[in-house]
């Protein structure tokens, strides 16, 4: 994706949430095209071969400006993120752990400037990087433990789906990333549309349980 298509994007997306709240300073746009040239500036090849990006962020502001995004903040970040993750599909990139980005207030910093630190971090037990997008909205972030989905309640993610069964699949480490695997379901689980026993899980797989539909995410 060029520059000025994830800036389209950002101004649809962040700008769309938060114009009329600023009045004045740095905009979250502003904030979103200097987070995505800090992850052009800091990519680099692996030993794999892939082209891995810095994955945390610390977005310095000065104290008013900061102070101007304290309502907001949460759902800035999430926003920050997603275009983020968008930018590295486009460009084929690759993150060693789970995106991040703090706004954090520096003292006798100018208000509307802004800086950004990018760091590659890898995930707790040298895993790769990976997240559900639940229909919710909501984010669940993989890691070095087992992730369960059912109907019933000590599942780690509970699908209120009929069709659904109560202990219908898992998902675990695997190598650099992490393997889904049916737990012998009624209906079965389907990734992309094919139905699975198994499978490793890569960015962007549509992940079917029952009538509930999950997105992996290698961020």
């Amino acid at each position: 994706m060029s520059m000025r298509g994830v800036e389209r994007r950002l101004e649809n997306m962040v700008e769309g949430l938060f114009g009329r709240v600023f009045k004045s300073g740095i905009r979250p746009v502003e904030i979103g095209r200097k987070l995505i040239r800090a992850l052009d500036d800091g990519r680099s090849v692996a030993v794999s071969g892939d082209t891995v990006v810095p994955n945390q962020f610390v977005v310095q502001l000065s104290p008013d400006d900061h102070a101007q995004f304290a309502e907001v903040e949460e759902s800035l970040v999430r926003e920050l993120c997603e275009a983020a993750r968008e930018h590295a599909r486009e460009e084929g990139y690759k993150f060693m752990g789970p995106l991040a980005v703090e706004l954090v207030p520096v003292p006798g910093l100018r208000t509307g400037a802004v800086q950004i630190d990018g760091r590659l971090r890898e995930a707790e037990g040298g895993h790769g990087a990976g997240s559900l997008l639940l229909p919710t909205g909501e984010r669940v972030v993989l890691g070095e433990y087992l992730v369960t989905f059912g109907r019933l309640p000590e599942c780690t993610i509970t699908l209120a789906d009929p069709n659904v069964s109560r202990n219908h699949a898992e998902i675990r480490p695997h190598a650099n990333g992490f393997k889904l695997t049916d737990l012998g379901s009624t209906n079965g689980t389907k990734v992309n549309g094919v139905r699975i026993v198994e499978h490793v899980l890569s960015d962007g797989d549509i992940l079917d349980f029952g009538t509930t539909r999950i997105v992996f995410e290698a961020s």
